[in-house]
């Protein structure tokens, strides 16, 4: 780039056919119809007395128990801040979490050749998460009864430009249950209360080149914050001389899975590396470990041999707090308040609950995975900094590695009762198959923020039942 010279030329794609255009088209339009097919019928949320939620001044978003504000951003994409839930009991707004967003999105490409090694994206830092969103489609994206956030961004030569229908929020009710229970017959109760689960979600989708990636922050009136990613969008491929799997050597590494004639969709990882400026009831926090132990029964003491013991271990510096996820080795993941407790004793606090993941099997001196350190743990907490917000580096483009989480966490600096950020990574490994072609159908997985000793009690115990009188009765068109 410096001499505009041309160095070098590589080409491997002699004898390689462009692959054929057939079925590869995804637009409703373009798909042939099986007569024999069975479709959902329509399906939308009706709302009688219109939604629950309100946002002010463009931006404070104030729903049942919650409030908090929302801003689309050019890198991060959402930021959400200040969010405070309502005490049941007191009625106070109290704290929760001062700031959260995703701050980085790491995909290796595990091909190791010449037009693919460096197909390792940091999709926040180099592209902008925000600057990629699209606009949400209603009542696709995002349901009746959405309300819709622009973003307002500058482009590359000051000018500003706006983003239209970046952000939606909406309420959502899948049918599910808040909470429920029924006496036994034999207690001679007839006692039966269910709740129903509503919660409110904040959505947006970018297409970062191929991929579509579908963010949703979703709030419970529990007071559970659920993260959740979802990846669709177009695999990235590329062409084989292979029509069909019994041509392929039996050594040969396709270095992923043949898709179609001519197409193999390479194997990959997703990372989506959160920060989550946690202020639980203050800003004043700590990080537990809440190991869970096998002990054995001592002879002669229960007819059980074994049961489990919870140890709460508070990290003192940063390296205490680094997490590797281990099945055999359960953990609970505290953000607590030392100074604030329940009536009976406890720290307030909420928990990390993770789901299902991915960790980096990269070597740790690999190239990428140096700019990308970050995914070496899943759970990471630091001291507040203002200038660490970004886990690859303020600035992606040509890091070697030198400006990451994993290095400012090397300092191992006090964190316990400070102002804490926790970091979390949602890990994916795709291992591409046909199903995913030329369309993937949406994959998922979250991890949950959860009140643990928050409250005094279940907080939701006061929300009413639905009652028929409430709801209005919909009619299929056929028979109205």
């Amino acid at each position: 780039m410096d001499s505009k010279e041309v160095v070098e030329i590589s080409d491997k794609g002699k004898g390689i056919p462009i692959p054929k255009a057939a079925n590869t088209d995804y637009r409703y339009s373009a798909q042939k119809i099986n007569p024999e097919m069975m479709f959902v019928n329509p399906i939308s949320i009706e709302q009688p007395k219109g939604p629950s939620f309100t946002v002010e001044d463009e931006h404070l978003v104030k729903w049942a128990n919650w409030e908090f504000h929302l801003k689309p951003d050019p890198r991060a994409g959402v930021i959400v801040s200040r969010a405070k839930v309502r005490d049941p009991d007191s009625g106070e707004m109290r704290n929760v979490m001062y700031k959260g967003f995703t701050s980085e999105l790491f995909v290796p490409y595990m091909d190791p050749t010449d037009a693919w090694y460096f197909k390792t994206y940091m999709d926040a830092g180099e592209y902008g998460f925000g600057l990629q969103a699209m606009p949400l489609d209603p009542l696709n994206d995002c349901p009746r009864n959405a309300y819709y956030m622009d973003g307002v961004f500058a482009a590359g030569d000051g000018t500003p430009y706006v983003r239209s229908h970046m952000v939606c929020v909406f309420e959502r009710y899948a049918g599910d249950i808040g909470w429920r229970h029924s006496e036994s017959p034999i207690t001679g109760m007839e006692i039966r209360e269910v709740r129903p689960k509503v919660t409110l979600v904040v959505r947006m989708a970018a297409s970062v080149a191929n991929y579509d990636y579908i963010v949703d922050w979703e709030f419970q009136t529990d007071g559970l914050i659920r993260i959740k990613v979802g990846l669709s969008g177009i695999l990235m491929v590329k062409g084989t001389s292979y029509v069909n799997t019994n041509q392929v050597p039996g050594q040969q590494n396709l270095y992923g899975t043949l898709l179609s004639e001519n197409v193999i969709g390479v194997i990959h990882d997703h990372y989506i590396t959160f920060y989550l400026d946690m202020d639980v009831d203050g800003s004043d926090n700590s990080f537990v470990e809440v190991n869970i132990k096998k002990q054995k029964t001592p002879p002669g003491e229960s007819p059980r041999r074994s049961y489990l013991k919870a140890i709460r271990n508070v990290a003192k510096t940063e390296k205490d707090a680094q997490i590797q996820f281990k099945l055999y080795d359960p953990s609970e993941f505290h953000v607590v308040n030392p100074m604030k407790r329940t009536r009976v004793g406890n720290p307030v606090g909420y928990k990390v609950v993770p789901a299902g993941t991915a960790a980096s099997l990269l070597d740790h001196d690999d190239p990428p995975q140096k700019r990308g350190a970050f995914t070496n743990n899943q759970i990471w907490v630091t001291p507040y900094n203002r200038s660490e917000q970004w886990a690859g580096g303020l600035f992606v483009y040509q890091s070697q590695g030198e400006d990451t989480l994993a290095v400012w966490s090397e300092r191992d600096r006090p964190i316990e009762n400070k102002d804490i950020v926790l970091w979390y990574t949602l890990g994916f490994h795709h291992v591409p198959c046909q199903e995913d072609f030329p369309i993937m159908p949406t994959v998922s997985s979250s991890f949950d923020l959860k009140p643990v000793n928050f409250f005094e009690s279940n907080p939701i115990l006061r929300i009413p039942p639905n009652v028929e009188k409430d709801l209005p009765v919909c009619k299929p068109a056929a028979s109205a």
